[in-house]
């Protein structure tokens, strides 16, 4: 039993690995993965770590052979890695329920998103663009989990002065956006985001974002012809529930 090898997969990441520094393991764009047992499904039903929301992080740490931090991933990254786990442990077909109707997807025709690298600066995970209503240059990053890390503790912090003070979408933009019309000091760009940001702004900013960074294509058409992001959460490991 001590030789038993348990079969593997190599997962091609949506970013090709060229968001990630030189000589980082994920830089080679590809991980390599093995298929689920029963400790990973012990994993998926432990409640503390349902409780503070990291069962899905501790699952892909359990699979994922290629030694990485799974908080150094950006999400269209980890969400291919869900994905190929889940075909690895419960099979392709996937059922999930949208306004009282039930759809099935086959997991293994969904493909990544073109990803043009050449919007990267520098070849490195920055972005640049001008805010269309206040023409205002910026730059901006992927977000990583050591980001959506930070931004949680930020936003449970203002919860702790007040209850009803939840900016999470400013939040989210200090954190994503590394310079406002050449400052890349942190007190400026929350200055700018606080008092100066457009709505309209915002908004498109965002749009743009969906658009180029690396990801899934998670679109699935509905009966009736509505495009609706297949969901990906817990339930998505549990095909029986």
């Amino acid at each position: 039993m001590s030789e038993f090898k348990f079969p593997t997969e190599i997962i091609e990441l949506p970013s090709k690995g060229l968001l990630y520094p030189e000589n980082h393991p994920l830089r080679e764009g590809k991980v390599e993965m093995k298929y689920m047992t029963a400790r990973e499904e012990d994993i998926l039903t432990n409640q503390a770590y349902i409780e503070k929301g990291i069962v899905l992080d501790k699952l892909l740490e359990s699979l994922i052979i290629t030694k990485i931090n799974i908080k150094d991933l950006i999400i269209g990254d980890k969400n291919a890695l869900l994905i190929a786990a889940r075909v690895l442990g419960y099979g392709k077909d996937y059922t999930f329920s949208y306004n009282n109707s039930q759809y099935t997807v086959d997991l293994s025709t969904l493909e990544n998103k073109p990803f043009d690298e050449s919007l990267l600066i520098s070849g490195e995970n920055n972005f640049s663009y001008i805010l269309p209503e206040s023409n205002t240059p910026i730059t901006f990053k992927i977000l990583t989990g050591h980001d959506e890390t930070k931004i949680d503790a930020e936003l449970r912090g203002l919860k702790k002065i007040s209850k009803d003070n939840a900016p999470e979408l400013s939040t989210r933009l200090k954190y994503l956006i590394t310079s406002i019309n050449g400052l890349s000091e942190p007190k400026d760009i929350r200055n700018f985001i606080d008092n100066y940001l457009l709505a309209r702004d915002s908004r498109a900013l965002r749009k743009y974002i969906r658009e180029i960074q690396p990801d899934v294509d998670l679109t699935f058409v509905t009966d009736s012809n509505e495009e609706i992001a297949i969901p990906i959460n817990l339930n998505f490991f549990w095909p029986d529930v």
